[in-house]
Formats: C-alpha cells, structure tokens, sequence
C-alpha cells in the first residue's frame, strides 16, 4: 500500500512516469527490507536494454518521422480519397482508409492522431463534415496504428513478455481489418440517420497520376509485412529497410532536404530514449515484485477469481481500460503484462493472442477522459472542447469495444494468421 501511495502520490504531482516507476521500485525495496539489493539496480536497468528486438523501436519511429516531413502522407490521403471519396460520406471514408494505410508506417496512435488531426480535420469541414465528427473519426481510426503491422505497443509487449515479435506484427492485421470494418459500420450509419455531405469525383486522368504518386509510400508497408510473412526479414531488418526506403522517396520527391536530418534524428533519439527509459525502470519495479514473490500471489488470486480464459481477458481488459484513463499505454504495458503473464500461462492462454488483446485494450486509453492524450490532440487540431468532441467518439469507441470482446472471445482471429504464415 505504501507503494501504491507513493507511486500514484508522485504521478498526480507531475513527475515523468520513468522516475514514478522507479521510485514506487525503490520504496518497494525499501519497505519489504530489501534495501541490500539497490546495488543490483544499475544491472537490472542495463540487462533491460540489452534486448536485439528493442532496436525496432528508433527504426520504426524513423519511417514515421521521414513519412511525415517528407509529404508521403498526404499522399496516402489523396490515394485513399481516389478510391473512396466519390461515396456519399467520402471523406470520411477517406480518413478511417488513410489512417488504416499509415498505421502500417507509422506504428505509433498519438503521432498517428496528430498527423492525421492537422491533415483531415480542417479539410472534412471545408467539405461540410461536422467539426466534432470530423475529430471523432480522426482520433478514433488513428487507434488503428498500433495495431496494424508494424506496431510500437507490440514490439514493446514483445520485449516485456518475451515473445517473438514477427508473430505478434502478424497477428496484428486481421483484429486492424476487423476494425476498421466495424468503423466504416458507424460511419455507414451516422450517414443514413444524419446525413453526411456528398462525395466529390475526380477526373480518370488525375486519378490516375494520384495513384502513381501513391503507389511508392504505399510500397513501404507492403515490404514490412510480406518480408516478415515470408521470413526474409526480421521486424528489425524490415524496420531498416522501409526507414532507406522512405529516405530514398523523400529525396526524390524533393520534399526532404539534407538539414532535415538533424532534427529527424533528434526526435527519434528523444522519443527512444523516453520509451526505453520507461522499459529499464518497468523491469526494475518487475524484479523487485518478483523477488516477493508477488506474481504468484497475483496468479493465485487471479486463479481463484476465475478458471475460464476467456473471463480473465475480460477481467484483463476491464483492468487496463482503467488504467489506460490515467496512464500511457505504454507504462500500462510495461507494468502490468509481466505480473499477469504467469496467470496467462497458468490459464493456458496464447501469448500472442494475449499480446493483441493488451495492445488493443491499452491504446483505447488515447481516447477516454480524464487524461485521453488523442483526445487532446484532436481538441486542439480541431478547437473543439472535450464534451462534443468525446460525444461524437463515443458510437466508434463502442465498435471497437465490441471489437475487443470479440477478439478476447475468439482467439483465432488473433492467432489463425501467424500460425498460417509463421507456424
């Protein structure tokens, strides 16, 4: 209790997330009389990092960071309204197709939301689109980064449950698929019950020359995904590869230029170095709850609450649904999936399965009040407040909840594809 105390003492007091996980490690140690294995701190924070899948993380975030300064999704965008935006509500559809392409890019809901959020919400309402639905679907499809191969969330979970992560990006893409469906469902409705604006045809000519410009960005998550499928690559060979990839196009469509590297390279070390702070403070907390003993206790009484795996995912994600409305998703991740994986194992419950189930659960967090970082990003790109903005969210929040049960419920849509494509 004295952990929990300081722990969510020192978050509410404004201090970074890495330093209130180690604190709650430190005052752990210190109440439990343990205070003779502080010494073993340095070991546990470097033996954290010194994991080959974490060079993943700065790869991936690179492609994002060169996708967006170089202009390669506004292509994505004009590529998508080419092949949706003549429908009634197109660009809308525009939008939920758009986010679903550069999820496979990107990896990452926050930079997804505030890329998209500059982008689609001041055009949905030139167009007409209501403000607040216009934020709505932005922030509620660009839950899809995480999720669509390759997926920051799943190479994190990867490293902190110890689980390949190849598996894990391909498990990914039949729950996004899934998704996305159920989104262009709510779209589909709000469009037959209010109305939405008309979509506006392009010219075959114009169409074309789009779809030219498209076609390479388009390439880049294709040779992610069927590198990994068909064993060429690693996640962090393919991370490499689509980063020189998305390097080469910037430079030939002449929106990157040489001094963009500085700061391109800054954002990604800042950004790795926040993520992997929080990963070497996560495993310190983990070892000194495990030399408690603290995870059987946790399965012991997880295992008397219920025996049924499918009870204990729903009880899972009721949990990290909670705490996602205060916490990051990924410091949800990082602190809760090594205390509930022996309880998984115990249930018989596939990890890979388990790991799509946490990262869907964990990202809904982006978009539910009072902390609701995606939320925030869109109130600002939108200049909306919270109330009418979470309003709208709530009919797309409710699909991709129905999602998750479904997901926890049937194993197979999480881990048909990897065993099909992977063994």
């Amino acid at each position: 209790m004295i952990t929990l105390a300081v722990f969510f003492g020192l978050l509410f007091a404004g201090l970074p997330i890495f330093g209130v996980i180690l604190a709650g490690a430190i005052v752990f140690l210190a109440t439990n009389d343990l205070a003779a294995l502080y010494d073993s701190i340095p070991i546990q924070l470097y033996g954290a990092l010194e994991i080959n899948g974490l060079l993943a993380i700065p790869l991936f975030m690179l492609v994002g960071e060169i996708m967006n300064r170089a202009g390669l999704t506004k292509r994505l965008v004009a590529v998508a309204e080419v092949l949706v935006g003549g429908l009634k509500g197109g660009l809308a559809y525009a939008n939920l197709v758009t986010n679903a392409m550069a999820a496979s890019i990107l990896g990452s809901a926050v930079a997804q939301i505030g890329v998209m959020s500059k982008v689609m919400i001041p055009e949905m309402e030139r167009k007409g689109y209501d403000r607040a639905f216009s934020g709505a679907v932005t922030v509620s499809a660009g839950l899809l980064g995480p999720i669509i191969p390759p997926s920051m969330l799943m190479i994190i979970y990867g490293v902190v449950a110890v689980q390949p992560i190849a598996p894990l990006f391909i498990a990914g893409i039949v729950p996004g698929l899934l998704i996305v469906v159920a989104l262009a469902l709510v779209i589909f409705v709000i469009g037959v019950v209010r109305g939405l604006p008309s979509g506006v045809g392009r010219e075959l000519g114009s169409k074309g020359r789009i779809l030219v410009e498209g076609l390479a960005p388009a390439l880049i998550p294709l040779v992610v995904i069927v590198g990994i499928m068909a064993g060429v690559m690693t996640p962090t060979e393919s991370g490499a590869v689509a980063s020189i990839i998305a390097l080469v196009l910037g430079f030939l469509y002449r929106e990157l230029r040489l001094r963009d590297l500085g700061p391109i390279f800054l954002a990604v070390a800042l950004s790795t170095a926040t993520i992997t702070g929080l990963i070497a403070a996560a495993s310190v907390l983990s070892w000194a709850l495990a030399f408690q003993g603290v995870p059987d206790r946790l399965v012991e009484f997880m295992s008397g609450l219920t025996t049924s795996p499918t009870a204990f995912l729903l009880l899972v994600i009721a949990v990290l649904l909670v705490l996602g409305m205060f916490l990051e998703s990924i410091s949800v991740l990082i602190v809760v999936v090594p205390l509930l994986m022996p309880v998984v194992t115990g249930l018989g419950i596939d990890p890979i399965h388990f790991g799509v189930v946490c990262t869907v659960a964990t990202v809904i967090g982006l978009v539910t009040p009072p902390v609701g970082p995606g939320l925030y990003i869109a109130m600002v790109a939108a200049d909306i407040r919270m109330g009418p903005l979470f309003r709208a969210t709530v009919p797309f929040l409710a699909a991709v909840l129905a999602c998750l049960v479904l997901i926890a419920a049937v194993p197979a849509l999480s881990t048909w594809l990897p065993k099909l494509t992977i063994g």
